[in-house]
């Protein structure tokens, strides 16, 4: 099933249950993708991403993308895209102080929209909270397109806000003078942690990482760490105890069946590390969850 709403300045919201699609060579206004449940798979370029719960990925306007589902149960994708006269504007109020913005209101170039760098992004606080609402106010049709057009403005906000703590301050922490030289390291950090968020629950080396992001194993271990303060392997341990307690909260997988899932090869070394993450057995965190919703 697939809904498509288009508002008056023609930004869009989209979204799609099902468990079977496949879309290639696809060209869209700038857009944030998410799901609610299972993963979505998509290809930029030579390179693979895989959607999941508690991220989002944000595409380029123009850039040529593929996407596909393959599920046994059908997932819910939604995205929200954004058209280029809405962006354009947005970005210049958002960088200019309000004296400019007084004397040149409408002073911005409607074909010239900013460029991000295409990544995952973490989906949570206000940027979840927000959208949460938005689709929420979208599967029940509502008409009240003002409303819309502020969840959407705000989304935005959210947006270039998360972009400075995820893009702009964390490239800062890579010690390096040359700004040249920090932005394509960091560019190749961010291949590696989507390449982890895309693969933790296959059994990946560092060697692996290495090679997809081409940065020396030597050379990744230390940059990675100025940034995310972890090594990768540490990444991949909380990437995958972040997603074993959603599916614990979220489904009634058992937890040998989440073990298998989240890529852990002992059901005890799992539990031994998830109780040191969450202070809780991933049984005891099941049922506290239980009682919270009850």
């Amino acid at each position: 099933m697939k809904n498509i709403k288009i508002l008056y300045n023609q930004n869009k919201l989209y979204n799609e249950v099902t468990g079977d699609a496949c879309y290639t060579n696809q060209r869209d206004e700038f857009s944030i993708r998410l799901v609610f449940n299972g993963n979505e798979h998509y290809t930029i370029g030579q390179k693979d991403y895989n959607i999941y719960p508690g991220n989002f990925l944000a595409i380029n306007d123009g850039t040529l993308y593929s996407r596909k589902i393959y599920s046994d149960i059908p997932v819910n994708t939604f995205a929200v895209m954004f058209s280029s006269a809405f962006l354009a504007e947005f970005h210049y109020n958002i960088t200019h102080d309000d004296i400019q913005l007084l004397e040149n209101p409408y002073n911005f170039n409607q074909n010239s929209t900013p460029t991000f760098l295409e990544t995952i992004y973490p989906f949570k606080g206000d940027m979840m909270y927000n959208l949460v609402h938005l689709t929420h106010h979208f599967h029940n049709w509502l008409i009240d397109e003002l409303l819309i057009d502020e969840y959407i403005y705000h989304c935005l906000f959210l947006f270039y806000r998360l972009y400075h703590q995820e893009i702009v301050t964390k490239s800062e922490k890579l010690n390096m003078i040359n700004y040249s030289t920090r932005a394509e390291v960091f560019r190749r950090l961010n291949l590696s942690k989507d390449f982890i968020l895309s693969n933790y629950n296959q059994a990946i080396t560092l060697e692996d990482i290495s090679h997809y992001c081409c940065l020396s194993t030597t050379h990744l271990f230390r940059t990675f760490k100025q940034v995310y303060y972890c090594s990768p392997h540490q990444y991949l341990m909380a990437t995958r105890l972040k997603n074993a307690a959603y599916l614990l909260k979220t489904t009634d997988y058992e937890v040998n069946e989440i073990v298998n899932m989240v890529g852990f090869d002992s059901a005890s070394s799992f539990i031994r590390l998830f109780k040191t993450r969450f202070n809780l057995t991933p049984a005891n965190y099941r049922n506290e969850r239980l009682k919270i919703n009850v």
